[in-house]
């Protein structure tokens, strides 16, 4: 009986430390979004209500090796009527120098420094199914492919309040067709933070470029440009703006041309965002507007000549009900052109709901 149990009392601590050598450290976080929309569209069109119903679950795994490198990575499930995984994380390397480098599905340096921008809460939105490609993010010609690498430097890299990283992503061997695809990309990106009296000022941007690939006619200026971004802080109150301009295309198997027919298109297009945020006990007021215009092209190699743009101005009030919940009310308007021809896929949306998050 003695000897089974120091039998006994080995296997558990053996199991007991194979488990502690084996699990890295895991962290976890997720919110619940439930809440309804009402969508207005133009005369022609019947208003919509629908039930939002979402939620997001992720998890952040990281260990520190011997030496101080401290290995990551993270991913996420979400539900928004359909369940699907994230799988565009990196492996991330982080030095004890402050300095790190992530591997596969690193993104480009280019969006990594948009500046945040203040903008509506809620879940509010206006859809629409017209061939309008004017963007609504800055970082919209900043492409990448899952065989990339971006190098991110310390804090205070050059000067105090200085960051930088750099990216280069590759060829994933895809054969071409006339399907048309990112070749590979490059990015560089800053962010600048330094204050003025009370105020935290943040100046972030970056540039991009890409090659376009497909059998057919090239693209005429292929994937690239550029994002310029400022946001201030003054207790309370946030500001911000971010502007970018550059080429980017919609890929055949996702884009279809005004003839109705499929086709790669090219877009040379550029995007403005600003907004402001307010915080006064538990309420957050916020305030946002984008403009967004392209010239697309069904026509791979001879640029458009007519403008796309899409307008739109969203405001919400966020009340901090209890820790981690929050009930929000949220409004957006949309206007938008196609070919320089007003276009009935605007209208309006109001969102009503809560959030919890852990």
């Amino acid at each position: 009986m003695k000897k089974e149990l120091l039998m006994a009392s080995a296997l558990v601590s053996t199991l007991g430390v194979a488990s502690v050598a084996q699990a890295v450290t895991a962290t976890m976080a997720g919110s619940m979004k439930v809440g309804a929309e009402f969508e207005s569209a133009d005369d022609s069109t019947a208003d919509s209500n629908t039930v939002m119903d979402q939620s997001n679950f992720n998890i952040s795994l990281s260990e520190t090796t011997d030496g101080g490198t401290t290995i990551s990575t993270s991913f996420e499930i979400v539900d928004e009527g359909s369940v699907a995984a994230d799988d565009d994380n990196a492996i991330k390397l982080t030095f004890t120098d402050g300095s790190a480098i992530e591997l596969l599905n690193a993104g480009n340096a280019a969006g990594t420094h948009v500046v945040a921008v203040p903008g509506a809460a809620g879940e509010q939105g206006v859809g629409g199914t017209s061939t309008n490609n004017a963007p609504g993010d800055v970082d919209f010609a900043a492409g990448s492919t899952a065989l990339g690498v971006e190098w991110h430097s310390a804090a205070d890299f050059l000067a105090d309040g200085l960051k930088m990283s750099a990216s280069f992503s590759t060829d994933n061997g895809a054969v071409k067709n006339e399907t048309a695809r990112l070749e590979n990309s490059w990015g560089i990106g800053a962010t600048y933070v330094t204050t003025a009296g009370d105020t935290t000022v943040t100046i972030g941007g970056g540039i991009a470029d890409g090659e376009i690939a497909n059998t057919g006619g090239q693209s005429s200026s292929d994937k690239g440009g550029f994002n310029l971004g400022v946001s201030a802080v003054t207790g309370d109150l946030t500001i911000g703006v971010g502007y970018g301009d550059g080429d980017s295309f919609v890929p055949a198997s996702a884009g279809v041309a005004a003839s109705g027919s499929a086709t790669n298109i090219e877009i040379d297009g550029s995007v403005m965002k600003a907004g402001v945020s307010y915080v006064t006990g538990d309420l957050t007021l916020a305030l946002g507007v984008t403009a967004g215009e392209a010239k697309d092209s069904g026509t791979f190699g001879t640029p458009g000549t007519t403008d796309d743009s899409t307008d739109s101005t969203s405001a919400s009030v966020t009340y901090a009900v209890a820790s981690g919940v929050s009930a929000v009310v949220g409004y957006t308007t949309v206007d938008t052109n196609n070919e320089g021809q007003s276009t009935t896929d605007g209208g309006s949306a109001w969102y009503v709901g809560a959030t919890m998050s852990f």
